[in-house]
């Protein structure tokens, strides 16, 4: 091939692989286009791209922009788009409920309103509610400035004493949702609804907001309320568990609320997260102080009494702490043999009859109000003679070997007489009761709300609620209205200082209310 020839060759090859390389290139754009047309046209929203961006792709590729398309002739022009608006935020307070005026001057305009002249005002709205009813309150406040001194700081009345400066919640509706909430065992969202069909729509977070700042004032006659606990020297204690939300992990969580019992006086309600032994140290409060080498005389007098289930942790607290006695609930031992009643009906039967004429007795002596000295006294004659009997039998039921360990029966003997030394504390203590239920019946209450709502807010509203439900369940065991209470002393708190608040604990205001109607009778 002639030199010539060949070096022409060479070049149509090379021109050939160069329009290759761009032909390559291009297809490689187009396809790029087209996927970015795909993605505008059939992609999700997230992946759908701006106009701007698709033109500079477009444009990549040699091309012109996209022209703007011709105007369309008069009257076919399509309507304008509104803007986009944000959605219009709900009044604080409803604008339908009717409201009465109270006007607020200041003390210096009263006494010479010659000498001021009115410049404007404040009003400050809140939300009243009687049962039934929704109305505000408009608290005008005039603002004046004095005649003869043009200089002077013009003069406003403060507010009365309120829960919030600036909240828009009357003391009467906190009381109703806490009431509602804690009392009544509704959950927000039925409040909301309820109170929508009265006229005055609000929000459930707002509702519960209402209720946390509610508690946020309680808390002082709460923590009233431990400290007699804490000073009391015999008491019962339980726990239950009630699921709250913790943030991060997507479900709810179980949390305990720890009850201590006054037998005859007080409940008291304690969150917390877990239900290791600490949670019984945090409801009992700080160890006493206890001299080295105590005498056995010395730990008597420090004795205090923790009437309890046989849950471990209470052992395990007590264990470390020699002026702990914890007596036993016969209550639970006789539960779990009612409950083994098929397996044994003969047997077991003749059991159940031995603590009903245990508990007979006790009805007995609460009939006629009887003292620890005397309760201790007809124990020692009359029911420990049943109780030993029991002992006994129950102490060779345990030899049995036809009583399997696992069956119902077989649990209930090994119950009862490992609680035995617990559970017969109550016959040498005449201040101890049979059984633990009267903790028992004040934690129902919280039982019956857990059906209801499901589940508490976050860690925070465990506290909230049990302030909420001390209150609460102390008012309903002494009989006061629950909601008359709250109204009474959500008023009067924000005006009062902190020393006077233990005269606000629900016996302390039942005691006060009682003595000025015996004062008005004696007059």
């Amino acid at each position: 091939m002639p030199p010539d020839r060949e070096h022409i060759l060479l070049e149509k090859i090379a021109s050939l692989h160069a329009r290759i390389a761009e032909l390559s290139a291009h297809n490689e754009q187009l396809q790029q286009a087209v996927d970015t047309l795909s993605r505008r046209i059939f992609g999700k929203s997230s992946e759908k791209l701006d106009p701007a961006q698709l033109e500079f792709v477009l444009g990549q590729l040699g091309r012109p922009a996209t022209p703007p398309p011709a105007a369309a002739p008069d009257g076919l022009q399509p309507p304008a788009r509104a803007p986009r608006t944000n959605k219009k935020r709900a009044p604080r307070i409803p604008e339908n409920l009717p409201f009465t005026e109270e006007i607020i001057d200041p003390p210096e305009v009263i006494a010479n309103p010659e000498a001021f002249r009115r410049i404007g005002e404040e009003v400050t709205k809140r939300v009243v509610f009687t049962p039934g009813k929704f109305s505000a309150i408009h608290l005008i406040r005039g603002k004046y400035a004095a005649i003869d001194n043009t200089f002077a700081k013009p003069v406003i009345a403060p507010l009365p004493p309120c829960l919030l400066e600036r909240g828009t919640a009357d003391a009467t509706f906190i009381a109703e949702i806490i009431y509602n909430r804690f009392g009544l065992h509704l959950p927000y969202y039925r409040q909301a609804e309820m109170f929508a069909a009265l006229g005055a729509r609000f929000d459930r977070k707002t509702l519960c907001d209402h209720a946390m700042l509610g508690a946020e004032w309680l808390a002082i006659i709460y923590r009233q309320i431990q400290n007699e606990h804490r000073r009391c020297r015999y008491r019962q204690f339980d726990e239950t568990p009630i699921d709250y939300l913790k943030p991060g992990t997507g479900k709810a969580q179980t949390g305990y609320f720890w009850v201590s019992n006054i037998p005859g006086g007080s409940v008291l309600f304690h969150w917390r997260t877990g239900r290791g032994a600490d949670g019984a140290a945090e409801l009992f409060g700080d160890d006493p102080e206890i001299p080295d080498a105590p005498t056995e005389a010395q730990l008597e007098e420090l004795v205090h009494l923790i009437q309890c289930d046989g849950y471990s942790a209470y052992r395990a607290w007590a264990s470390k702490r020699p002026w702990i006695k914890l007596p036993g609930c016969n209550a639970h031992a006789r539960r779990k043999f009612v409950e083994a009643m098929e397996q044994a009906p003969g047997l077991v039967g003749w059991i159940v009859r031995q603590y009903a004429a245990l508990y007979q007795i006790e009805e007995r002596l609460r009939t006629n109000k009887a003292g620890p000295a005397l309760r201790a006294a007809v124990r020692a004659s009359e029911s420990r003679m049943v109780f030993q009997r029991l002992k006994r039998v129950i102490g060779r039921l345990g030899l049995r070997k036809s009583i399997l360990p696992m069956s119902k029966l077989g649990k209930a003997i090994h119950y009862a007489l490992a609680q035995w030394p617990h559970l017969e504390l109550f016959l040498t203590h005449g201040q101890v009761e049979i059984d633990n239920n009267l903790v028992e019946n004040a934690i129902r209450p919280t039982k019956l709300g857990a059906k209801n709502w499901l589940f508490i807010g976050r860690e925070e509203a465990g506290k909230s609620s049990a302030i909420l439900y001390t209150i609460l369940v102390n008012c309903r065991r002494l009989g006061i209205d629950p909601r008359e209470y709250l109204v009474d002393v959500l008023t009067r708190l924000p005006g009062m200082p902190a020393s006077e608040a233990a005269a606000l604990t629900p016996a302390a205001w039942q005691a006060t209310r009682e003595g000025k109607v015996l004062r008005q009778q004696v007059a």
